[in-house]
């Protein structure tokens, strides 16, 4: 396991260095120029000429690559262009919450998803089985947007339970902040559903089907029991990875989102970067997403290594 882990870190940095590289071309490639959109249209040739060299843009790239990866690495981050505040505390703000509004959208579709899904896969072909299958996938394909929009219409606008707008302000405590989650949680939630209860559905009626179910409904076992300790816990193996790596999904994949609810995420705060050209955010942002989706990669592995023992990591 220790091999194993110690070569996943390896290739973790070596995914970080290669996206680092097609992370800063990009960037460059984003068509207008900085000094031009952070002055505006009516500055002066000199005056942008002059903050180009402020900040360094007149270098070489090739410069400007290694010395922003270099600092990157140290923990500078650099400043923003357009705000002038330090681009790590910043970041690592909109990082937290993100990160709340992940958590409470974990807690409310990966519970529900397995037990609409170990509920289906008791009553296959059934009429249970379809009403989930259909209201889950039905919810699983629509636009983010458009469920977000649904719900502020119904519960905040028309019944008045929650607040419609998600905008709190910078470092707000969680508990504070928590009526505020709701809505864009459940927005998430609705998407994401679909597939945690899918995924569990498949892989609960496999396990259904083997021989070792078989052989413990024939030896009188309690139907409780059978459920509990053969069948969960090898048919939430497919269920825990795509739990993981969804994690890394909704760090990076709450843009919609947060922009439909004014949530002050880093997904919203990257959309903000990229309008303005704010080269060292955007970097700064894309390089935290890619690093968390390659841990949360390897969490998946690791605990899919510790719930199936039979599989061996450290080879």
């Amino acid at each position: 396991m220790i091999t194993y882990i110690l070569r996943r870190l390896g290739m973790i940095l070596l995914t970080m260095l290669l996206a680092s590289v097609i992370i800063f071309s990009v960037t460059q490639l984003l068509p207008g120029d900085v000094a031009q959109v952070i002055l505006g249209q009516f500055a002066t040739p000199e005056a942008v000429a002059n903050l180009r060299t402020e900040l360094g843009l007149d270098r070489p790239i090739v410069v400007q690559y290694f010395d922003w990866l270099t600092r990157f690495a140290q923990g500078d981050w650099g400043t923003s262009m357009v705000s002038r505040l330090e681009v790590r505390p910043l970041v690592m703000q909109r990082l937290n919450n993100s990160l709340m509004l992940a958590g409470v959208s974990i807690l409310m579709y990966v519970p529900l998803g397995i037990l609409l899904g170990v509920i289906a896969a008791l009553k296959e072909d059934r009429a249970a089985d379809q009403l989930i299958s259909g209201i889950s996938m039905a919810f699983a394909g629509l636009p983010e947007f458009v469920t977000g929009l649904i719900l502020i219409g119904v519960l905040a606008i028309a019944f008045d339970l929650l607040p419609a707008n998600s905008s709190i302000e910078p470092g707000t405590p969680f508990k504070e902040a928590f009526p505020f989650l709701i809505l864009p949680a459940i927005t998430v939630s609705l998407t994401s559903l679909g597939y945690i209860a899918r995924m569990t559905r498949s892989s609960t009626i496999d396990v259904l089907r083997s021989d070792y179910t078989r052989a413990a409904d024939m030896k009188g076992l309690p139907r409780w029991q059978v459920l509990t300790r053969h069948v969960l816990r090898n048919s939430l193996l497919p269920t825990v990875t795509v739990v993981a790596l969804g994690i890394g999904w909704l760090i990076g994949g709450l843009i919609v989102t947060e922009s439909v609810f004014g949530y002050p995420g880093i997904g919203r705060l990257l959309i903000y970067s990229i309008q303005r050209r704010d080269l060292i955010t955007i970097q700064a942002i894309s390089m935290l997403i890619v690093a968390i989706y390659s841990v949360s990669n390897l969490v998946a592995d690791i605990l899919y290594g510790i719930l199936n023992p039979r599989i061996r990591l450290g080879g």
